[in-house]
């Protein structure tokens, strides 16, 4: 029993990842989720599509290692986080479809909440703002909306909980209904200073606490899988949601360590160690993780779009049939052409934080094409992350003394995405040999738990480089590209 197995449960896909005694990944199963749109700016998913490609994907990585359960000592969960499902307890089956982070449709109730004078307590309890982006709104949104919802979760029939929670209420058979504060956090319902739901916040949305899960620490006794799931009962001993589990991942451990995570989106978390710093500019004050009922805070800055504008390029567009081939197209584009994509398709996150805007396009020639779309999409994440770290540095200035930028996820593949990095940031880029931080750090946290892995220190000996990316580019030039940019966003928020 000396192998961890990774749940990370996300967006597009659900994966499951086993670790070996060195927490090495040797076996990886991957199945995408469908996404469903029902109307403008709604994104949903069916709640069996979360639980099933979890399962399957859990029992062939298992195969593909040639292991058995019982080789299994631990598993750890890591989620996206926001997503919202409300189910029946006792039967299991969800009210509704899960409502995604990305869903924009209560965009109107934040701003009801806002103009009636009500984000500045929310946000001095929870260090997040009222936008459609966080769970609550999204839970009330399904009591309000959903036929006799709110009278069966008056009646405490109902439970509410981000992915994480559901997964193990279903793994465990309905034994444990629980979470981890890093998702608690994250729900706008969480006080995170009294480290406790906060029932001023649950008082004022109508929502009945007797829905929330129980929150535990990061690596914490999650209960046992049901026997028959996998052969055996398997111990779950840890959760984080998904950037908080790449900043595990990333042994992100000192005050001072940046990590930012490329996936559908981009999530850029600088730990600031046991005080919460307050943000002056837009970003949130969040939990990055809580061990031995410590907590240990972040600022963090979240982009809606990331690499679902590479996905946009191929499936909106039409101009490519798959990722890999953006980078070859960005460094065929023409260099004297200055198209600047601003890729609000679902608002735009921080530093901004405006549910209505709309993505735009500026700057476009006649001889505009594919290059030139590809490389202006993943400029586009360069752009966004420095309006990410320039806010940051600002509201803690001690920031910018602290190591490089350590980076994650699928886009990181891309050395052009990554070199352009670089250079807008005018900072080195650290990409690690092992990619998959975010299950990394789920693994980490249930191996600890279970005592096969080291220990926070040790652990942070072990981060190894696989390639660091200098800035090429004169500052000069790439403050020039970026005064372009905030000229586009300015213009893309006054439309």
């Amino acid at each position: 029993m000396s192998h961890i197995l990774a749940i990370d449960q996300g967006t597009t896909s659900s994966r499951a990842i086993i670790f070996d005694p060195d927490m090495h990944p040797i076996a990886t199963a991957q199945e995408e989720i469908t996404q469903h749109f029902p109307d403008s700016g709604w994104v949903e998913h069916e709640v069996s599509d979360l639980w099933s490609t979890t399962i399957r994907t859990c029992r062939q990585a298992i195969t593909k290692a040639g292991l058995s359960s019982t080789d299994i000592a631990a598993i750890g969960i890591t989620n996206q986080r926001e997503t919202t499902i409300v189910w029946d307890k006792k039967t299991g089956e969800p009210i509704h479809r899960a409502i995604v982070w990305q869903d924009r449709r209560t965009s109107k109730m934040c701003q009801d909440l806002r103009d009636t004078g009500y984000e500045p307590m929310i946000t001095g309890q929870t260090g997040l703002f009222l936008d459609p982006y966080f769970s609550a709104t999204k839970l009330k949104w399904l009591l309000d909306n959903v036929e006799g919802a709110r009278a069966r979760a008056e009646n405490g029939n109902l439970l509410f909980g981000t992915v994480d929670s559901f997964l193990i209420w279903k793994l465990t058979d309905g034994a444990v209904h629980a979470t981890d504060a890093t998702n608690a956090a994250r729900t706008l319902l969480f006080d995170i200073h009294k480290g406790a739901w906060s029932m001023d916040i649950c008082k004022l949305l109508d929502i009945p606490t007797n829905m929330l899960p129980d929150v535990r620490d990061c690596a914490a006794d999650f209960g046992h899988t049901q026997p028959d799931l996998f052969g055996s009962p398997l111990p779950i001993l840890g959760a984080a949601g998904d950037q908080q589990a790449a900043t595990v991942g990333q042994a992100c451990f000192e005050p001072g360590m940046l990590k930012s995570t490329y996936g559908t989106g981009c999530f850029a978390l600088l730990n600031t160690g046991t005080s919460p710093v307050v943000s002056k500019n837009r970003m949130l004050t969040t939990i990055a993780y809580q061990l031995d009922g410590i907590p240990t805070y972040a600022l963090e800055g979240s982009i809606f779009i990331a690499g679902a504008v590479v996905q946009w390029l191929r499936d909106g567009l039409g101009i490519i049939e798959n990722a890999n081939q953006t980078e070859a197209l960005a460094s065929q584009a023409d260099d004297t052409q200055n198209l600047i994509l601003v890729p609000a398709f679902t608002g735009l996150g921080a530093p901004y934080w405006n549910a209505d805007c709309r993505g735009a396009v500026y700057g476009l020639a006649r001889n505009s094409g594919p290059a030139e779309f590809a490389r202006a999409a993943l400029e586009s994440v360069g752009y966004q992350t420095r309006d990410l770290l320039e806010a940051m540095h600002a509201d803690w200035p001690d920031s910018t003394k602290g190591p490089v930028l350590r980076v994650d996820g699928g886009m990181t593949a891309n050395d052009w995405s990554m070199q352009f990095l670089s250079n807008i940031l005018q900072a080195p880029v650290d990409r690690p040999k092992v990619w998959e931080t975010t299950a990394l750090g789920a693994a980490w946290l249930a191996g600890m738990k279970a005592g096969i892995y080291p220990d926070q220190s040790e652990f942070s000996k072990n981060w190894a480089l696989d390639r660091s990316f200098s800035p090429d580019m004169e500052k000069s030039q790439s403050d020039a590209k970026y005064q372009r940019w905030k000229k586009a966003i300015y213009a893309t928020l006054s439309v």
